[in-house]
């Protein structure tokens, strides 16, 4: 065969061959672009999702947190109330069903009625996450550490507003709902900074380089978003429970501080209508005026007892859980207390 001949058909082949390799080329940088731009849009997606959960649990939180300390202000005025009453009981044999009430620390009660009023005129224009910390870490916790010294040597108790939140919150290892665990924090540290990785690897892409590289590029950038995926799935799940613990917890705790309310103003209305020669004394109460007090010591120890809690607990270095069996038996007393006393 003529040499010509042999070089057209060597040509005619390799361009073939090229063409080929051209069109797989082709279609492999195509299948790239659309699982690049695929992970990208769930990842998206995906944090999009987790913001807006977080921001759903951040506000639960806040509501119940500020509920919390609004109850443990209100307390002083049951302390003054009831420590003004000559020859009361100490209320040490009151239960509910088989639960024996604990007796109540009046002194302990005023430092954190104190300590929670100092803190809430700070909680209106406070960070989303503020109040709901307290809640997270106990809201007791936070009003006594109201009455503690700030790090600049100054009383807290002497500060006001967003100084003294701020001061408390500090005390508190930063008061976000991570330091309970449970925020907007927590959800970046179980997320990290891996929820950044599907944007880069997409955004750093040249489409210029070799269709196998592309290719590597998108398997990594779509295994990236499922790690993400699957990251942001727990933190989901962790902040929708405690949302929903959260606000079961504070409907139950709003019912019963509507009798405690009630309680005290009928309380109070039998300590004017008992008081002679500026004297109020037990002895003079009747069966029913006592009951009354002793419903409402009742109420006050159970409130006082909800905020104790500490709603979200640490399982280790990095790992929270909400703490239901803590939730679950304040809860129970809650309700037994609203059943004898509504």
């Amino acid at each position: 065969m003529p040499l010509p001949l042999i070089l057209g058909i060597g040509a005619a082949i390799a361009g073939a061959t090229g063409v080929g390799l051209g069109i797989k080329g082709a279609v492999e940088l195509a299948d790239a672009k659309d699982t690049l731009k695929r992970a990208q849009a769930r990842d998206e997606k995906n944090i999009k999702r987790h913001e807006a959960t977080n921001k759903a649990t951040l506000t639960m939180m806040d509501a119940l947190g500020k509920e919390e300390m609004n109850i443990l202000a209100s307390f002083k005025s049951f302390a003054d109330l009831i420590q003004k009453i000559q020859n009361r009981p100490e209320f040490a044999n009151i239960k509910i069903g088989d639960t024996k009430v604990p007796k109540i620390d009046y002194s302990e009660l005023e430092r954190a009625s104190v300590g929670a009023a100092v803190l809430v005129g700070g909680l209106g224009g406070a960070a989303i996450g503020t109040a709901g910390g307290f809640a997270a870490s106990s809201a007791t916790t936070a009003a006594v550490m109201a009455l503690g010294t700030a790090s600049t040597g100054t009383a807290i108790s002497s500060l006001s507003g967003a100084a003294a939140t701020n001061a408390t919150l500090a005390a508190l290892g930063g008061g976000s709902l991570a330091t309970g665990g449970g925020g907007m924090a927590l959800g970046s540290a179980i997320l990290g900074g891996a929820t950044l990785g599907v944007g880069l690897l997409v955004g750093g892409i040249i489409f210029g380089i070799a269709g196998s590289n592309v290719s590597e590029k998108a398997d990594e950038a779509w295994n990236t978003m499922k790690k993400n995926e699957e990251k942001i799935n727990k933190a989901c799940q962790y902040l929708d429970d405690l949302k929903t613990t959260a606000t079961g917890y504070l409907e139950v705790m709003q019912k019963l501080n509507a009798i405690y309310k009630t309680l005290m103003l009928r309380a109070t209305a039998i300590s004017v209508r008992r008081r002679v020669n500026g004297v109020v004394d037990w002895n003079r109460f009747t069966p029913q005026e006592k009951l009354t007090y002793e419903n409402l010591v009742l109420t006050v120890s159970v409130l006082y007892k909800m905020c104790k809690v500490q709603l979200v607990r640490k399982q280790g270095k990095d790992s929270h859980a909400v703490n239901h069996l803590a939730v679950d038996v304040a809860t129970k007393d809650a309700k037994a207390v609203i059943a004898k006393c509504a």
